[in-house]
């Protein structure tokens, strides 16, 4: 695995993961209480012993930086590393990335330096573990020049997907879009040729890009070079290469979720709660997803009811109700608060007991947390918020989408989501 090089495309500007990448860029987002999602595939790269890792971003990536910084430092007697490329205009490219396959483009010149055979393209918003070294040694064995990560799925789901069709052995030899009606039913394909059993195969006779490839270095830079219009992977750049290229599909039968927005991210998020065994595991010694070593203090619940939720490190939480829930690192809870079907992100700082005794870091502020009594309700509450006492955050009109940001939050899918930073005053009710 020495031979490979790793690409995590850090996505655009998040705009279906708004107001959550409001401040920061899409792969900062945190994750299951403590985490991240470019710790998903960073973590995977690791596992699967690859160790040579860029992350292309263009949007907010300040914190991004941060973390990536603070949390994986290879050895030195190790040639392994993890660096953010943020975009950048120079007097030949004055333009930013106008997608996944230009991004790659514009730094082609910094990865060629690399001695490397492949490049391993992946995507940073997606929840999911996977061996690479299998994908890639299969790559290897096949002599493809290009090969797609593929899931199979149900007629159901296939519509929201780009499908592909392969020939008797994994070769891909046509794609759709999101087809419908007649051209979605011309996509179906004997899924046991990827190594399905024929009633998994029945049941799941579409296969849908994971957005995870492997390029032989030397196709992917003649692909680039050669058709400079095209900008993104999926939809132009691969397509496009079917016909004069080895184009082979990699089974991955397992979870895999695309957590691109906020329904999406909400559900994923609280499905961790599930028992007796939920969907995707942090809990697998021999995989584990890495993160920022933060040696926080164990958590403190006094008098506290929690059912099937997960408690970050680092939290004090009083006499309150959690139910089927996340709560992230330094989260504070007062006594009469009642969470359910929420996460909470938590906090990146502490408040000492003068300053929440006097109301709060900043003068006449409400005090980080959520305060006395308060209620909260199937929603997502962003770091560093300040919440008051005898706050409902409901939804109780059941509205699907609003954008109160000026007031602290914004509803998608019928999901309140608080700000980062934001302050809601004593006797809301959202």
């Amino acid at each position: 695995m020495k031979k490979v090089l790793s690409i995590i495309l850090g996505g655009g500007a998040g705009t279906r993961l708004y107001p959550l990448t409001k401040l920061r860029a899409k792969p900062a987002v945190p994750l299951a209480g403590k985490y991240r999602l470019i710790d998903i595939p960073v973590s995977n790269c690791i596992n699967s012993g690859l160790q040579k890792i860029y992350v292309l971003t263009q949007f907010n990536s300040a914190s991004l930086n941060r973390h990536i910084t603070r949390t994986y430092n290879f050895s030195g007697f190790t040639d392994g590393f993890t660096e953010v490329l943020a975009a950048q205009q120079t007097p030949e490219n004055p333009n930013w990335f106008q997608g996944t396959a230009d991004a790659v483009r514009k730094y082609l010149w910094l990865f060629q330096e690399w001695d490397v055979d492949e490049y391993l393209i992946l995507s940073g918003d997606h929840l999911y573990r996977m061996d690479y070294s299998k994908f890639i040694q299969h790559h290897r064995e096949t002599g493809a020049d290009i090969t797609l990560s593929v899931i199979p799925i149900d007629e159901k789901r296939a519509s929201s997907f780009g499908l592909m069709k392969i020939d008797d052995s994994g070769q891909i030899i046509d794609f759709s879009e999101k087809p419908k009606g007649d051209e979605l039913k011309r996509m179906k394909v004997d899924t046991t040729t990827l190594g399905l059993d024929s009633q998994q195969a029945q049941k799941m006779p579409y296969i849908a890009s994971m957005g995870i490839y492997v390029f032989k270095k030397e196709v992917l830079a003649k692909l680039l070079q050669d058709n400079p219009e095209q900008t993104d992977f999926g939809k132009e750049i691969i397509p496009s290469a079917a016909k004069d290229h080895s184009i082979q599909a990699y089974l991955f039968n397992d979870y895999w979720e695309d957590i691109g927005t906020i329904e999406a991210f909400y559900n994923a998020n609280l499905a961790l709660t599930v028992q007796p065994q939920p969907p995707f595991s942090f809990y697998d010694k021999d995989a584990p997803i890495y993160t920022r070593a933060r040696y926080l203090p164990p958590t403190k619940l006094l008098h506290c009811e929690v059912s099937e939720s997960i408690i970050g490190e680092g939290c004090i939480l009083k006499e309150c109700t959690i139910g089927n829930s996340v709560i992230g690192i330094r989260t504070r809870i007062e006594r009469g608060c009642s969470v359910e079907n929420s996460l909470i992100m938590g906090s990146d700082f502490y408040e000492s007991h003068a300053e929440r005794s006097s109301g709060g870091r900043y003068d006449n502020q409400i005090p980080l947390g959520i305060g006395e009594n308060s209620k909260i309700r199937r929603a997502i509450v962003d770091k560093n918020a300040r919440i008051g006492k005898n706050v409902l955050i409901m939804n109780k009109d059941r509205v699907q989408e609003a954008e109160r940001e000026e007031e602290g939050f914004y509803i998608r899918g019928g999901i309140v989501v608080i700000l980062k930073n934001a302050v809601i005053p004593d006797d809301t009710v959202i």
